[in-house]
């Protein structure tokens, strides 16, 4: 079967804005037949994909998510992603540069960690007809001859209310991320700090409470050590290097904080059961 093939490299969203102003700050797509991305890659925007009719698989950030019909499926800045799907689908999509992508996530209420360990929501027929006016209503007023940009932006967030809205309902784990400021604090700045503070301390200070009360609220709520979420996004980190930059293995362990080779590799090993080098492969 011949795929449509789209290539992202890490882009900003102006490389798909053709025709469109410099400034353009959000792009409607139709994704309709087939279309593949064989080999993951990240860009530095955010994309809400809204399925009407869906056949394939989406992979984000190295989980394999099957696309069916009424969902909705949301990539955040950075995360890698691929897919295939298949030549029946009908869907839309939304990308939102950077720059709104700022201004637009308080309208997700809540944390981004949250929405990327539950990127695909499945919607009723209902809600999925709220969604699709929405962005029928974006896509109108991006095809007329003056473009109101300041009132597509509402529409863009209005949007992330809906998904707010969408998610309550939608998974159990919901009130355990919202219950606990601690942990969605806690996760914001492991996403900040990785990279260079590995110890469950240098969080706890952060935070005004003991390592060992980090620790309990970890396990109580998400059932993981503290530790481990922090390795856990060291782990995640180098699997996107690995698989989507054109960084050496070398220059990865010297990004990452390792102090060598041998002790990143022991590291990924662990978590993964594979080297670096074969991961790559």
């Amino acid at each position: 079967m011949a795929y449509h093939t789209d290539h992202f490299p890490i882009l900003g969203i102006q490389e798909f804005s053709e025709n469109q102003l410099k400034g353009c700050n959000l792009l409607f797509n139709e994704l309709s037949g087939a279309r593949s991305i064989d080999d993951p890659h990240k860009h530095d925007f955010f994309i809400i994909n809204l399925f009407e009719h869906g056949a394939g698989s989406h992979t984000i950030d190295f989980t394999e998510y099957e696309v069916k019909d009424y969902q909705i499926h949301l990539v955040f800045p950075d995360q890698v992603h691929q897919w295939v799907i298949e030549k029946e689908t009908i869907g839309y999509q939304l990308m939102i540069s950077r720059d709104w992508f700022e201004s637009f996530l308080p309208s997700l209420r809540f944390s981004a960690s949250y929405y990327q360990n539950h990127p695909v929501i499945n919607l009723s027929k209902e809600v999925f007809e709220t969604f699709l006016y929405e962005f029928h209503a974006i896509q109108k007023e991006l095809n007329g001859e003056k473009v109101f940009w300041e009132l597509i932006q509402k529409r863009s967030e209005l949007i992330g209310l809906l998904v707010s809205k969408s998610v309550e309902g939608a998974y159990k784990d919901f009130e355990v991320y919202n219950s606990n400021p601690i942990i969605s604090k806690f996760l914001h700045l492991i996403d900040e700090h990785f990279k260079t503070e590995r110890s469950v301390s240098f969080y706890a200070d952060k935070l005004y409470i003991s390592a060992n009360y980090l620790n309990i609220v970890c396990k109580k709520t998400l059932n993981a050590s503290a530790s481990s979420l922090i390795q856990d996004r060291i782990l995640l980190e180098a699997k996107r290097l690995l698989k989507v930059s054109e960084m050496s293995v070398k220059d990865i362990v010297y990004d990452l904080g390792f102090y060598d080779h041998a002790s990143f590799s022991k590291f990924f090993k662990a978590q993964t059961g594979m080297t670096p080098s074969q991961f790559k492969e």
